[in-house]
């Protein structure tokens, strides 16, 4: 237990891919294609020939496919389209395909408004770090179009949604069957919209789909894991079994059990890591982030499976998953990674995997995620409206050590910097519910004040 500060220092790439408003830098026509000719030559110089697209329901996906095409196609690159497609299904696919490298167009859990791009290696795993600052040195470089007989082709791919919906009944026991229960499908008008549905369906279950009528503007407009609302109460009217919300892109998910309660991301860790251990089927233990809460690290010691930490986003959990050779992890969000069936976080497989240890268990969803105790939390974010924020800053540290003695070592403080918005997260946890939100309440007003101060510099 303590406080951590953590600081990202990338141009364009942040925690999860590149992201931003439509319309404004890097999310131009400009700057689309020439990420779209540095990636085409950083495949070709490594005698690569074809990439996968895929993207999710926002109408700017249309502009930024073309941009994207236009570049790979200019650096000599084949590109198979594949249209709206999950993160996981694009992730899949890119390997199905043995393509050199997959692109998919998403801002994932943001508004309509925002767009962005994420990149992941013929192995079907993101892109590391050394690849994003390579292509970040080669933006700055003009574009050099190929001779025009080496020009990329575009072929358009019509059976991509079947095969990954086959994939994933094929990620469960072969004889498992849902046809006795009852599931809410909350789709959020996203890239599972004509997918998760089937998936459920096929596999016995009666589905409820809601909020699967995309229009390129609702997508997670009042819908999806951060507006749960909706499912909640559509799973009480319909007296489900129980609700699975997923988000723009379909890499993160949320459950709600039949009373209406949501199971998040470290629940929902904790309901398949049970299964697994149930199954004979953990190998080692499970990765969590700085973000996961304390009563998931101690609702698993308890079923004496080990538990580590890593930095946020998937990328940095498969990373220490690899290292310890372990197969499960997530965050609270709902990015669930099991790497025996998929090579990132996928919101489908997460749900199937709960699923499969209620049918193995015998249990109610409500009862399992009962077993573990929740430490209250705080999380607020500050905007700082693209002003550099110095998290070292004596002010800022001499007030985290202030509060955290207050914890006297039963909490945790985390500051970080969103790698997706323009925003600086604090979060405190403790035993105690009220000093949380105090702790919480007091670093969040003296960062907005230096906030304040720089934009009153700046106008």
């Amino acid at each position: 237990m303590g406080y951590e500060i953590m600081l990202t220092h990338k141009k364009y790439f942040g925690t999860d891919g590149i992201r931003g408003p439509v319309g404004e830098h890097p999310i131009t026509v400009d700057f689309i294609l020439k990420l779209g000719w540095a990636i085409g030559k950083k495949i070709i110089n490594a005698n690569g020939t074809k990439v996968v697209i895929g993207k999710d329901t926002r109408i700017s996906g249309y502009m930024i496919e073309s941009a994207l095409q236009a570049g790979l196609s200019s650096a000599g690159v084949d590109v198979l389209l594949l249209g709206p497609m999950p993160a996981p299904g694009l992730a899949y696919l890119t390997k199905a395909f043995r393509a050199d490298a997959g692109i998919l167009i998403s801002a994932s859990h943001n508004p309509y408004y925002d767009n962005g791009i994420k990149i992941f290696q013929r192995n079907g795993f993101k892109v590391n770090k050394a690849f994003e600052s390579s292509i970040e040195q080669m933006i700055e470089l003009p574009i050099e179009t190929v001779s025009l007989s080496k020009l990329g082709k575009a072929f358009r791919i019509e059976d991509a949604a079947g095969r990954y919906i086959e994939f994933c009944k094929s990620s469960v026991m072969h004889h498992l069957s849902l046809q006795n229960l009852k599931i809410v499908v909350d789709c959020a008008h996203g890239a599972t919209y004509h997918i998760a549905p089937l998936v459920f369906q096929e596999l016995g279950a009666n589905v409820i789909p809601i909020n699967i009528t995309p229009d390129g503007v609702n997508i997670n407009e009042k819908c999806g894991p951060l507006n749960p609302e909706a499912i909640q109460k559509a799973v009480i009217h319909h007296q489900a079994d129980l609700g699975i919300s997923f988000d723009g892109d379909g890499d993160r998910v949320l459950l709600i059990d039949h009373k209406g309660e949501i199971i998040d991301g470290d629940q929902i860790l904790y309901v398949i890591a049970q299964g697994l251990k149930l199954e004979n089927r953990l190998i080692g233990g499970v990765v969590g982030t700085h973000m996961s809460n304390l009563g998931l690290e101690h609702g698993l010691l308890n079923l004496d499976i080990p538990f580590k930490r890593a930095g946020v986003g998937d990328q940095n959990l498969i990373e220490a998953l690899h290292h310890n050779q372990w197969l499960l992890g997530g965050e609270p969000s709902g990015h669930i990674v099991y790497l025996p069936v998929a090579t990132t976080s996928d919101g489908i497989i997460a749900a199937l995997q709960a699923i499969q240890t209620l049918i193995f268990s015998g249990n109610e969803l409500h009862d399992i995620k009962n077993k573990m105790t929740k430490f209250p939390q705080k999380l607020t974010a500050i905007n700082h409206h693209g002003n550099k924020i110095d998290l070292e800053h004596s002010v800022i540290k001499k007030l985290i050590k202030q509060q955290q003695l207050k914890l006297a070592g039963r909490g945790r403080i985390l500051i970080r910097p969103s790698g997706t918005e323009p925003l600086i997260r604090v979060m405190v946890e403790g035993e105690d519910v009220t000093l949380v939100k105090e702790i919480a309440n007091d670093i969040t007003d003296a960062i907005q004040k230096i906030v304040n101060r720089l934009e009153k510099r700046s106008a």
